[in-house]
């Protein structure tokens, strides 16, 4: 059977597929045009990551669908619920790129507090006339060890940040609405020891308070999850990272909060108004940005890819 992959899949997964006798063509079809093209070519499964999206009028118009699969956790971008009624399988990969997107947050971590994100844009410009200046302009940064990581949704993305922070030697919180007890979480380590802690569950506003830096790990939400009140409950000069989806982080509010010197710095991978975010959002120098990348690693793309096709193999046989 045909399956289009419109924004790509790992070779992997494509090895699979084909091992199993169907066909994966990758062809990057306009949205406006996918319709036709779907219908056209027989495509029996649409595969998406977070740049194409399966509405409605889609699956309405596209009979010979059978499965919608999304590269990735959140399936915003499908109408999940009506798919199914209508009797289409609806998968994704919630676990493949956890432990990508926490890294990348402690990436951002780490260039914050040493202020790599601003260093990085001066020091091309004054790095040869200016370096003393420069040097005692960024020479106040501190260290992640001994400070306080509060984690908003402790899922997996988000219990993937806490092994780091306890690697690191951080102090680690949770908050999650839909938590009832405090998870425990565990890895091997290199030489075959294996850790093992539990995450204490707090308040909102506990966490919010007692947090040196705080990162939302939630699905896309009506409502913003931080906006000007939780702000202002942050304590002074506590940073901010939002890896999970536009729109659960108020960025006008933030904007606002770095200007007044409340939030020391704040890092961004997901924007409410993709893929062209506010210029006020790109021109700040105390953002660390990066263009929604949480889960672009070539090992979670694989995961991604072999996970995919292992489902739709299980599906259509």
């Amino acid at each position: 059977m045909k399956i289009l992959a419109n924004d790509g899949i790992s070779q992997s997964g494509i090895d699979q597929l084909a091992a199993a006798g169907h066909e994966v063509l990758t062809t990057n079809v306009a949205q406006e045009q996918l319709q036709d093209y779907i219908n056209k070519n027989d495509i029996v499964v649409l595969l998406v990551r977070s740049a194409t999206t399966a509405r409605k009028e889609l699956i309405d118009n596209c009979p010979g669908l059978k499965i919608i699969g999304r590269g990735g956790v959140g399936m915003d971008n499908i109408d999940v619920a009506y798919a199914r009624e209508k009797g289409l399988q609806v998968i994704n990969t919630p676990a493949a790129s956890s432990a990508s997107v926490a890294e990348l947050v402690f990436a951002h971590l780490y260039g914050g507090v040493r202020f790599l994100y601003d260093a990085n844009r001066s020091m091309p410009l004054e790095g040869e006339t200016n370096f003393k200046g420069l040097k005692k302009a960024y020479a106040k940064g501190s260290e992640l060890r001994g400070k306080t990581i509060g984690i908003i949704g402790i899922g997996r993305i988000g219990q993937e940040v806490a092994k780091i922070a306890a690697g690191v030697g951080m102090k680690v919180i949770a908050h999650d609405s839909f938590a009832d007890k405090a998870p425990t979480v565990s890895w091997d380590l290199f030489d075959g020891q294996s850790i093992s802690i539990e995450i204490p569950l707090v308040s909102k506003e506990e966490l919010l308070k007692t947090a040196d830096f705080v990162t939302i790990h939630v699905p896309a939400q009506t409502d913003y999850v931080i906006g000007t009140d939780e702000l202002e409950m942050m304590k002074k000069g506590a940073a901010i990272v939002n890896a999970a989806r536009g729109g659960v982080l108020d960025e006008v509010a933030l904007v606002a909060a770095l200007a007044s010197e409340h939030i020391s710095f704040a890092a961004l991978d997901v924007f409410e108004k993709e893929p062209q975010p506010e210029v006020v959002l790109l021109m700040n120098s105390k953002l660390s940005l990066s263009p929604h990348i949480g889960a672009a690693t070539n090992e979670a793309q694989d995961r991604i890819g072999t996970e995919l096709a292992e489902q739709i193999i299980s599906i259509l046989g």
